[in-house]
This record gives structure tokens, sequence and C-alpha cells, in this order.
């Protein structure tokens, strides 16, 4: 007789816990301040330069936090670029579709976001200087791949982040960086959800 689940009598694999949902992790933070307020542009700064100097922040930030776990995250141990039952692809320049591991993938969302963030004209540093028209549409490019990368982290790095003890540091970065995206409609909502169970944790309080 077969057992109930999938047609040919296996079980659905039961779904891995997630152990970045204990809520012995997700109390774990580097300061309890008061992230949506931090996030609301301040009245006498323009909008742009808001963006890009947070943008710019966010970026080292994760950055670093992804250097911590780098030794870990090969081309053996993440074969593709995958959060949880999801994998992301890269697109070159020309548009064309590239299968890569998530080394890779991250190497090349750091050194295409580098070339931005340096480059004067898209993020001008010099008083005068404008920003070009397609500088929110640059910066939207930016948050949706540094939002990969955090949730790579956390679905299959968390593990190493706990023996580091810097989960802390993680999940304050996580929970500043999605109130950001949401306060300034950075980020498809539909590109998050697969993070929704850690987002309503961390950032509804």
């Amino acid at each position: 007789r077969k057992s109930k689940g999938k047609p040919n009598g296996k079980k659905p694999a039961p779904e891995e816990k997630k152990l970045y949902l204990e809520p012995e992790y997700t109390k774990s933070r580097i300061t309890d301040f008061e992230f949506k307020e931090l996030v609301m542009l301040p009245r006498e700064i323009d909008l742009n330069e808001w963006l890009a100097s947070n943008t710019t922040t966010f970026f080292h930030h994760i950055n670093l936090q992804y250097s911590t776990i780098s030794e870990f995250c090969t081309g053996e141990s993440c074969q593709t670029m995958a959060v949880c039952n999801t994998q992301y692809y890269w697109y070159d320049e020309r548009g064309k579709k590239i299968k890569c591991t998530a080394p890779q993938y991250v190497d090349f969302v750091m050194s295409s976001v580098q070339k931005l963030v340096t480059d004067e004209d898209v993020f001008p540093t010099k008083y005068g200087k404008e920003f070009p028209n397609s500088f929110e549409s640059l910066v939207k490019k930016i948050c949706k791949y540094l939002f990969h990368v955090l949730a790579h982290i956390y679905s299959s790095h968390f593990k190493e982040t706990l023996a580091l003890e810097l989960h802390g540091h993680l999940n304050t970065l996580y929970t500043h960086f999605i109130l950001f995206i949401r306060e300034f409609n950075l980020v498809d909502p539909k590109e998050t959800t697969i993070m929704d169970d850690l987002t309503e944790v961390l950032c509804s309080s």
C-alpha cells in the first residue's frame, strides 16, 4: 500500500527547520535603536543624496558581513546561488543569463556595485554635480542584489554566523536594510517574500 504524499509513494521531504527563526537567536541585536526613525529622509537632505549615502553604506556592511563566512561559501558547498528553494541567476551586461555558484554570484554583485558606487557620474560626490536620471532605478537594482546576498547568508550560512557570534550583527543589518528599502519602495515585495517569516519577526517589533 502506497503512503500518502507524492504519487510515486515517497513522502514529501520535511521542510528544514530554519535555525535563524529560533527565538533565542532572533532576539540578538547589537543595538535597540529605532531604525524606523533612522531610515526616514531628514528634512534638509536631498532624496538622491540620502539614497546614495545609505546604499553605499549598506553595500560596505553587507560585503563585510559576507566576508566573515566567505571561506564556507564555496563552489562545492554552494553550487547554485540559492535561498531556500529559490535559485538566482546572474545576467551579464548583454542580458545573457548565467548559471553560477553562490560565490561567483556574490562576486558579480560586489564587483558591479563597487564599480557603480565609485563612478562619479552615477554616485557624484563633488558639489553641484547632478545625479543621473537613471539613479533611482540603479539603486533599486543594487538593493535587490544586496538582498539576495543577505538572504543567502541566512539560508545557507547561519550556522557559521552563529559559530562566529555574528548573528547579532546580521540581524541588526537585516532589520536596518529591510526598513530602508521599504521606506523608499526600493525592492519589489515579491522579491523579498522569500524571507517574510524573518522580516515579520525582526521588523515588526
